[in-house]
């Protein structure tokens, strides 16, 4: 069985050929994305907004926990040298996705007109509405394949299908709303990115089944009911839990958008609220690769044969985790004024309040959630995560109806953040109880306390600091003095310059970083085993790994020079 030093490196290798991916495909986004808010406004990218909402609640009784089961199966069968009954998992779940992603998307296509007439109250969405319903159908099977990819761990496949999607997306809708066809090239856009996307991932699909062996150790034929049955078994948990959870967020929009809430009519708040969910992505661009790739890894190992290897991997998974996503939400907590208005000055003034709230969900990191999660459900145990998520939803929709409905914007963000508490502190019980797994709590504590004194003193020095401005006062007294219009000229660059949030952005990133590293430098929140375990798992990625090692070379030259180690 593979070590805990293999399984690190595998998914650190892994997880790079997701993130390049993900921050190439991110970054097209936010041009779309910007180029979308920006022509189309606050009140009509509310309604693009509106219009994704009911398809992305109906995509939720798609899938049935069986990109979950593609994982888990493709991992499995990986490591026990089974890899002939991966062509079972592929064909099911393939077809799988694809026969229940045509039939809601008819479904929602003919019901657009209700939908937008009666609950909505905007008839202008009825058209919106029947374009975006074959998008159901088509990040059916792009999730299908994002499932494949992540077994078989050719996360390369995945970035590219990625770029395709976000490149595709951006190119139509700026196109399509240059033609005069706003709201609705748009949503075009959106559809038409994902279909082709995800007949470039079938492709890929397809070149990887030809690559499979056409035997195994024990002969075997397709049975495809064979395995659609073990594949629903285990995914029926996980359907109900993925059904409840992703119910509850979109309840939560749904809920935003309708009669009943205070900001309903208020496209212009709503605009600024999914902005700033699309913002959140920053984060993602670490904490998705990182969720992604534990399961599998997870997968590969079992309780009752590799205890002291899983409680090796869960612990540096929570820690090393946490160093990467904590410090990026607080980076983005503390500087959203700043990235917001560089992209859109002057516009979506509450989005940066959102956004900072938004972000404190990922600060639970430090607890586990992006680990705990994930290997429950690899030793099999989905019903537990069922029953750990019932109780969320049942905390999150009485919560979330009364938060929402007097609160708006924000009692949706507060109970986002609430409910899933309990959930979490029962999970870590559960997991002490019956693997005696637990976190590192002292680690935590010092990532959180860490940057948390880092977004501290970078939010100081941007927002009272640089704003007081001493050189733009110096050459304001000088020119004065001297009556000059070069310095006077002179003086107005520098305040531009000194004020813009472009240039606010960059300092306080460059002082984030230096001052983070420092901090868990003195705090010893880092160890030379950890320097030296973070080399060792990313000897792996190519082109970065030299300037990698550098950092951490550094990095350990100094613990010495200090005796902290």
């Amino acid at each position: 069985m593979s070590t805990s030093a293999d399984l690190a490196k595998t998914s650190t290798a892994a997880g790079f050929n997701y993130l390049w991916g993900l921050v190439i495909s991110v970054f097209i986004s936010f041009i779309g994305t910007y180029y979308l808010a920006a022509q189309l406004g606050e009140i009509a990218y509310g309604l693009y907004s509106t219009a994704i909402i009911f398809p992305n609640l109906l995509m939720l009784f798609r899938d049935w926990g069986i990109n979950q089961a593609i994982v888990r199966y493709t991992a499995k069968y990986r490591a026990e040298n089974r890899e002939a009954e991966i062509k079972s998992i592929f064909i099911v779940g393939i077809l799988f996705e694809a026969i229940v992603g045509f039939i809601l998307s008819i479904i929602i296509f003919f019901m657009a007109g209700y939908l937008a007439n009666n609950f909505f109250l905007a008839p202008e969405v009825t058209l919106l509405l029947q374009i975006a319903a074959f998008s159901i159908l088509a990040q059916g099977i792009f999730t299908a394949a994002t499932a494949i990819f992540t077994g078989t761990e050719k996360m390369a496949y995945n970035s590219v299908m990625l770029i395709c999607q976000s490149t595709i997306k951006t190119i139509f809708a700026i196109a399509l709303i240059k033609i005069g066809l706003g709201v609705t090239g748009a949503i075009t856009g959106f559809t038409l990115s994902f279909t082709i996307a995800a007949l470039l991932g079938i492709a890929f699909i397809i070149h990887l089944y030809r690559k499979l062996p056409k035997n195994s150790t024990t002969p075997y034929n397709l049975n495809l009911k064979k395995y659609t049955k073990k594949m629903l078994k285990y995914a029926t948990p996980l359907a109900i839990l993925a059904i409840l959870s992703g119910v509850l967020a979109q309840f939560y929009a749904l809920l935003l958008t309708s009669k009943f809430s205070p900001v309903a009519s208020n496209q212009l708040l709503i605009g600024n609220y999914f902005l700033a969910v699309s913002f959140v992505v920053l984060i993602s661009f670490f904490s998705l690769p990182i969720n992604s790739l534990l399961f599998p890894a997870f997968s590969k190992l079992d309780i009752n044969k590799d205890k002291t290897t899983l409680k090796n991997v869960f612990q540096t998974s929570v820690k090393y985790s946490a160093l990467i996503v904590i410090p990026v939400t607080t980076i983005v907590m503390c500087l959203s004024t700043q990235a917001v208005h560089t992209i859109f000055p002057d516009k979506y003034e509450l989005t940066p309040i959102f956004l900072t709230l938004l972000s404190i969900n990922y600060l639970f990191s430090a607890a586990g959630s992006l680990s705990v999660g994930n290997i429950i459900n690899s030793q099999g145990q989905t019903g537990i995560n069922l029953k750990l998520n019932i109780i969320t939803a049942a905390i999150g929709f009485p919560l979330g109806t009364l938060m929402i409905i007097y609160h708006g914007v924000f009692g949706l963000i507060f109970t986002s953040i609430i409910a899933p508490i309990p959930s979490l502190i029962l999970s870590l019980i559960w997991i002490k109880k019956h693997y005696n797994l637990n976190i590192n709590w002292t680690s935590s504590i010092k990532i959180l306390t860490s940057s948390a004194i880092t977004a501290t003193l970078t939010y100081i020095l941007i927002n009272y600091i640089l704003n007081t401005n001493p050189l733009h006062k110096l050459y304001t007294l000088s020119a004065t003095f001297l009556n000059t219009n070069l310095l006077n000229k002179l003086g107005y660059t520098i305040t531009a310059l000194w004020v813009s949030s472009a240039f606010q952005l960059t300092i306080g990133t460059i002082f984030f970083i230096i001052t983070f590293i420092s901090i868990i430098i003195l705090t010893k929140t880092l160890s030379t085993r950890d320097i030296n375990n973070l080399r060792d798992m990313t000897t792996s990625l190519g082109p970065i790994t030299k300037t990698i090692h550098i950092i951490l070379n550094t990095m350990e030259k100094i613990m010495k020079k200090l005796k902290l180690t």
